[in-house]
């Protein structure tokens, strides 16, 4: 098998997975999710694209169950947030400050065991434009940065066959309270249950997959 076939096998092996997977709406407790499965799932977020490579946000694995009770009870009782093994909380930065800016544009340096007289400069653009804003501006844009990550696990879940729930109904000041992310200069933005889907009891496990046609939801411009 040469390269290109098995990038082929890969490719078209992903799309299978993603017609595979749903929002699984009721899970398996009796199944826990494989650390190395986990581990590859939160790589996969780690290496997310963010704006300016920044990466404004952090997630928070709760496996706890008495933690996990206490914030399904502020998740409109969603049962996903306490069957599935794992649930991961996305939380993005408060505010940009100096010192956050500063971290990252560091360690770009420190690995790369250079600088560059182009990316130092555009650390100074960096410095002058956000910590200036108002902070809920800034954490609107972090948050943004957190769904990308959202998104590379619900992708990544897929791929390694576990099911997910990607949920924003939840009271974020409650779960930010559970949690004390406020103290950690973070706030919360999305959580993404993962377990095992328990077929009986879940309506939507064997409904048909419906999203809009291609022709009505790609443009090309040629």
């Amino acid at each position: 098998m040469n390269d290109l076939t098995k990038h082929h096998q890969d490719a078209t092996g992903l799309l299978d997975k993603l017609q595979w997977r749903y929002a699984t709406k009721k899970m398996d407790p009796a199944q826990s999710v494989p650390a190395d499965k986990v581990e590859r799932i939160l790589e996969a977020i780690r290496l997310a694209p963010t704006s300016s490579g920044l990466q404004p946000f952090e997630v928070i694995v709760v496996t706890n169950p008495e933690v996990r009770q206490r914030i399904q009870a502020i998740a409109w009782n969603q049962a996903q947030v306490t069957e599935g093994s794992h649930l991961l909380v996305f939380a993005a930065w408060d505010h940009y400050t100096a010192e956050r800016i500063n971290h990252m544009f560091d360690l770009v340096n420190e690995e790369r065991g250079f600088r560059n007289e182009g990316w130092e400069a555009y650390r100074q653009k960096l410095l002058a434009a956000y910590p200036g804003r108002p902070a809920e501006q800034n954490f609107e844009h972090a948050a943004r940065q957190a769904y990308i990550g959202l998104g590379a696990a619900v992708i990544a879940a897929a791929f390694e066959q576990v099911d997910s729930t990607p949920m924003e109904g939840f009271d974020p000041a409650a779960l930010d309270d559970i949690l004390q992310l406020r103290a950690r200069g973070l706030r919360s933005v999305a959580i993404l249950p993962l377990g095992y889907r328990q077929a009986d009891g879940d309506w939507l496990v064997n409904l048909k997959k419906v999203r809009r046609p291609r022709e009505q939801f790609i443009t090309e411009v040629r």
